[in-house]
């Protein structure tokens, strides 16, 4: 039951052996083709290997994570490691905040100060927020499951158990991919204290009226779900079939793992080309740093085997809130998802922004969990 300070320290010797381990690459050769459709081009993922190899500074990452402050408790057998942010404001409304893959706990980064304290940041005194970010089972520096049965509505129950911990007896929850996965668990399983959930990735399924006579909005869905189904999906074939197979590699080789991050950095953010468009190069190393430092590309994978035929609508009868960004890769209108909420107090659509919506649009992102908060409580 006890929770401690957990202080990151990655030894020297552990950045020389990612060096020494990008230094021995053995490259494919050139695509054939001039663009993505081959998958990370290799001049692109050598450019951006250059520079984790010769300008990346990891610690710079890790003092940030400690200034944050991390924490870590014992769940059935698993560490959970976390951030635990709290504002000045003292009867600010405690909120938990679920990444997802290739996600970390630092999509948040941008949102942090906006949401603890928001008097500096355009909010009032109202709009506080207590933040608690743990890294997700099998990620970060989260420890790894030795029995399978980790899902996302064990992970749900798990969070409302790290809240409880934390004093925290009423508390909100966001989340996108399989943070929402898992938030939209706490919600339909209705777990104890939740007062209310927002998503940016709302999971909702079109029904067969739907199909016959789709409305615009309708239609831009289904050819983006078409898309992905057939441009875009191998990744979650390959974590949810066999995760322990293709972790050997992402476990061994860096280059390995960041070309198979990099990709979707390019796929899911709302760019103009290329991954850098939306996110910096070194946000995007220290997410990766993440799955790297603590070898998580088996572990990471194998939630989809846990969870990702299970990845549907449900049932949600507390308070919930959705926020829909344009370059989303599994898009739902709200007509779809409302069906499935009895109480849908709010509902943002986005100019621009992508499938990170914290990472990649902080300040829209801090604007949309304000208001549909607002709503809650």
């Amino acid at each position: 039951m006890n929770v401690a300070p957990f202080v990151v320290d990655i030894p020297r010797g552990e950045i020389e052996d990612l060096h020494r381990r990008i230094d021995m690459t053995r490259w494919p050769e050139k695509e054939t083709v001039d663009d993505w459709s081959q998958g990370t081009p290799l001049g692109a993922l050598q450019d951006f290997v250059s520079y984790w190899r010769g300008g990346y500074d990891w610690y710079a990452c890790q003092r940030m994570l400690n200034d944050w402050g991390m924490f870590e408790t014992e769940i059935d057998g698993v560490a959970i490691r976390f951030l635990h942010v709290r504002s000045a404001q003292a009867d600010a409304r405690p909120l938990l905040l679920t990444h997802g893959w290739p996600g970390s706990i630092l999509e948040f980064r941008r949102c942090i100060a906006p949401l603890t304290r928001p008097e500096e940041h355009g909010g009032t005194a109202a709009d506080a927020f207590h933040l608690v970010i743990p890294c997700l089972p099998g990620y970060g520096f989260s420890g790894k499951p030795t029995r399978k049965g980790w899902s996302v509505q064990k992970i749900a129950q798990a969070w409302g158990e790290l809240m409880k911990r934390l004093g925290y007896e009423s508390w909100l929850a966001q989340g996108g991919d399989w943070g929402s996965a898992v938030t939209t668990a706490i919600g339909a399983l209705k777990v104890e204290g939740c007062a209310g959930i927002h998503l940016n990735m709302p999971i909702a399924r079109p029904l067969p009226e739907d199909l016959a006579a789709p409305t615009p909005e309708e239609l831009r869905a289904l050819t983006a779900l078409q898309h992905y189904q057939d441009w875009d999906s191998g990744y979650s074939k390959e974590q949810a079939t066999r995760p322990q197979t293709v972790g050997y590699g992402l476990v061994d080789s860096p280059v390995g793992l960041a070309g198979w991050i990099y990709e979707k950095m390019w796929a899911w953010t709302d760019n103009e080309g290329a991954p850098e468009d939306a996110l910096s190069r070194d946000d995007m190393l220290d997410n990766i740093m993440l799955y790297w430092l603590t070898a998580a590309g088996a572990s990471s994978a194998r939630l989809y085997w846990e969870s990702f035929a299970s990845f549907g609508p449900s049932q949600i009868d507390i308070p919930a809130a959705a926020s829909a960004f344009p370059k989303e890769i599994i898009p739902a209108p709200r007509k779809w998802f409302e069906r499935n909420c009895s109480k849908l107090v709010y509902w943002g659509e986005l100019e621009k922004g992508g499938h990170f919506a914290a990472w990649e649009q902080p300040e829209a992102f801090v604007k949309e969990l304000r208001a549909a908060f607002s709503l809650m409580c």
